[in-house]
């Protein structure tokens, strides 16, 4: 009879640990097991070379944080504990790969590279429980994991919004735990130049900050007239790069040309085709405007300008190249981005060093222009050792020779480039922009769109009309996160997760094996993973569609109501007659007929989410 009990209470321990067995992305193979480890302060990390002492850090930065102790490192490779061993497979053709098993004696992980072990701790954190505990009980499992893609990225625009450099790693922590190994910084751009370049001090001095923010969407109900910028000095940069470099993560800068170019030009004027036009003289008609209206000035509002950086000079290109040669140094990265998107080309139509230069280059127009720009900076580059990637307009006129694309206005640039047998990485904005509105119901300001996280995760990055060939130019993909309706900290999480969670998965596994209602299985633990590391989620995955129809019957109205996720749903009504006020609140379960003039508010039975939609 003991001898039942045992193993039934075996069975429920197996199958209580699978129902908590939580991982995203989804490794490739995973077995739940018998058994369990238990964590504790004592638990030591066994590392084999010092390669692996960024992963064993990172664990422990990780348990101080969040469960508030540190765990011993030894440098030895036997003994009960978190092993971590690094060390080439011998049938593991895929690079950064890794094997997981814990069960009553240990951990063990084994990492194809430094990298593969890293996600494996990656996958060790996501078997902790949520729960803040001196002793970490996690299951007893078999994991053989890889990514499918090589680079898995996410950017961040650091000029619409500046945010300071401890929330950049913090940022650079959240794409490690979603196993992220790419970090594109978009450092420049018209509203702010936010890196330090000791040749052009006038660049963060001027260009790095605005006199005034528009105020509410594009074109803004008035300017707030608050100075507003900062920058980041190369030593900062430094300091991130090596963070970065710690947790495995490449930091790939942009400097945009030609276009988006209004803060460079603010702080040296003739950088620009017509130095002498204000450039309050082109600025929208309907956007407010503070401040200093003489001159070149940062710009204060959203969109694209056409004051780009005039292509027919030759200090344009001294200028550049003085940028680069300051810019290359601070970023071990192979790839420079270029950006190349949204270039106007109305001044150089109209500029005559523009035009001289088309004459003497034979290039039959402007677009030609933009494609000669773009190569002769790529010559210089490709000259220091980097490898040029620019947005998929740099198709336009001829591609550069060794260029990468970036292909962000949908898949047809990447799908063009690939054809073309050039390296694409895709991020198309109906998928992957993460400023894009997440929720019907959403209640922030966003720039438009609509990409909810199922959106994201059932988002293929290898388009299908590819050959097989052709297929092995889509190296990665990336989401953006545009920031021009990002002003804080807090709207960057809102923003990012938890889609982020669903373009890791998408990113790193077999797209064939990709399972949504499964993954839907699995985001509630993620989201309680956010909930610990304090982030400012958004709720929308859990919103509740309300429709409101005129009912068959005269004076009253149906509400239909439905959410994702299946969640019970609560409907409250305050009505009024001639004698008397009352209140009814009811569980949900069919469309409700009610009288026009009802108040209603309509709940979902979670975290207090709510929509309210009165009838007057």
């Amino acid at each position: 009879m003991r001898l039942i009990a045992l193993l039934f209470l075996a069975v429920i321990s197996t199958t209580t640990f699978a129902q908590q067995v939580s991982i995203i992305p989804q490794p490739a193979s995973l077995q739940v097991n018998d058994g369990s480890f238990t964590i504790n302060k004592s638990t030591p990390i066994l590392i084999t070379d010092e390669g692996d002492r960024k992963s064993a850090n990172f664990l422990n930065a990780y348990l101080k944080e969040y469960y508030g102790f540190l765990l011993p490192i030894k440098k030895q490779n036997t003994g009960r504990g978190i092993r971590l061993i690094t060390r080439k497979f011998i049938k593991a053709p895929e690079k950064d790969a890794y094997l997981f098993e814990s069960n009553s004696t240990g951990v063990k992980i084994e990492g194809d590279t430094y990298p593969g072990t890293f996600y494996g701790i990656q996958t060790l954190i996501q078997l902790l429980p949520v729960e803040k505990k001196q002793s970490l009980v996690i299951a007893a499992v078999s994991i053989a994991d890889a990514p499918q893609l090589g680079y898995r990225g996410m950017h961040l625009d650091v000029c619409r919004h500046f945010f300071p450099i401890a929330y950049v790693k913090k940022y650079i922590d959240f794409l490690a735990l979603h196993k992220l190994n790419r970090f594109h910084w978009h450092l420049t751009d018209d509203q702010g130049w936010r890196i330090e370049i000791k040749k052009y001090p006038k660049l963060t001095a001027v260009g790095g900050w605005r006199n005034g923010t528009i105020i509410g969407r594009y074109p803004g109900k008035g300017n707030d007239s608050i100075h507003y910028g900062g920058f980041y000095t190369q030593a900062q940069i430094k300091e991130v790069v090596k963070y970065a470099a710690d947790r495995f993560i490449t930091v790939i800068p942009e400097i945009e040309m030609p276009g988006h170019a209004g803060a460079a030009i603010a702080a040296y004027p003739n950088l620009s085709c017509f130095p002498e036009t204000p450039t309050k003289a082109t600025y929208p008609k309907n956007c407010a405007w503070a401040g200093d209206s003489t001159g070149k000035q940062t710009v204060q509002t959203w969109g694209v300008f056409e004051d780009v950086f005039c292509a027919g000079n030759e200090n344009t290109f001294r200028f550049l190249q003085d940028v680069v040669d300051e810019v290359m140094p601070l970023f071990p990265s192979v790839m420079f981005h270029v950006g190349g998107d949204e270039c106007p080309k109305a001044n150089w139509k109209k500029c005559p060093q523009c035009q001289q230069r088309m004459k003497n280059n034979n290039l039959k127009d402007e677009h030609e222009l933009q494609s000669y720009f773009v190569q002769r900076m790529e010559k210089y580059i490709n000259a220091k050792g980097k490898t040029i990637i620019g947005w998929d307009e740099i198709l336009e006129g001829g591609l550069a020779p060794n260029a990468w694309v970036m292909s962000w206005r949908g898949e047809k640039g990447g799908i063009e480039a690939a054809k073309q047998h050039h390296n694409v990485i895709m991020t198309p904005q109906s998928y992957v922009y993460f400023d894009h509105t997440q929720s019907r119901n959403e209640d922030s300001v966003t720039i438009g769109g609509y990409n909810n996280i199922e959106k994201v995760y059932n988002w293929n990055p290898v388009p299908a009309e590819l050959s097989a060939e052709e297929a092995k130019y889509i190296k990665g993909g990336q989401a953006n996160l545009w920031t021009e309706y990002v002003k804080n900290t807090k709207k960057i999480e809102y923003s990012i997760f938890p889609r982020m969670a669903a373009l890791s998965e998408t990113l790193w596994g077999d797209p064939a094996k990709k399972n949504w209602p499964d993954f839907e299985k699995r985001l509630p633990v993620q989201l309680q993973r956010y909930d610990r590391w304090n982030a400012n989620y958004s709720r929308a995955y859990y919103d509740m569609q309300a429709t409101v129809i005129p009912a068959s019957e005269p004076g009253k109205v149906m509400w239909k109501l439905e959410n994702k996720a299946n969640l019970p749903m609560s409907f409250e009504q305050n009505f009024t007659s001639s004698d008397l006020m009352s209140q009814s609140n009811t569980t949900y379960t069919s469309p409700i007929v009610i009288d026009k003039n009802t108040h209603a508010k309509a709940s979902i039975n979670l975290q207090g989410r709510a929509i309210t939609i009165a009838q007057s």
